[in-house]
């Protein structure tokens, strides 16, 4: 049995709301696999985080704008620090929805690691976008 935080079923309620558009047709057209997905955010996320270029061309325009709503804290890496390294998890897709989401794991010197979720839209139809992040 699987146990989801209010938390987690409010962020991807509001994942959800945003892919809502293209959810719909998404389910009908062609989406983009797990495999793809993954290989987006350990493009995207890289091993110090996003590039400028990334962060400008391959966030949706409402990720970006939440963002820079926290100019002294990285929404992106939910941190406010470079982290020593990067790993993205298994991703799982929820096809019905059009979205997939990973667990992100960023690693420090001489800290703990930490863990947000990473959402992505599945539309084949447009290029893949990061939608959202859980930092938790």
């Amino acid at each position: 049995m699987m146990i989801i935080s209010r938390r987690a079923l409010a962020v991807v309620g509001c994942v959800l709301a945003l892919v809502a558009g293209a959810g719909t047709a998404t389910a009908q057209g062609r989406q983009y696999t797990a495999r793809q997905v993954h290989t987006f955010l350990v493009s995207f996320y890289g091993q110090h985080g996003p590039s400028q270029y990334d962060r400008t061309h391959k966030v949706t325009p409402q990720l970006r704008k939440k963002a820079a709503e926290t100019p002294d804290y990285d929404l992106l890496l939910c941190a406010q620090n470079t982290p020593r390294n990067i790993t993205i998890g298994k991703v799982t897709t929820a096809q019905s929805a059009g979205v997939g989401w990973a667990t992100v794991t960023t690693k420090w010197r001489g800290g703990a690691d930490q863990r947000f979720t990473a959402y992505v839209g599945l539309d084949a139809g447009t290029p893949m976008k990061l939608y959202d992040v859980s930092c938790q």
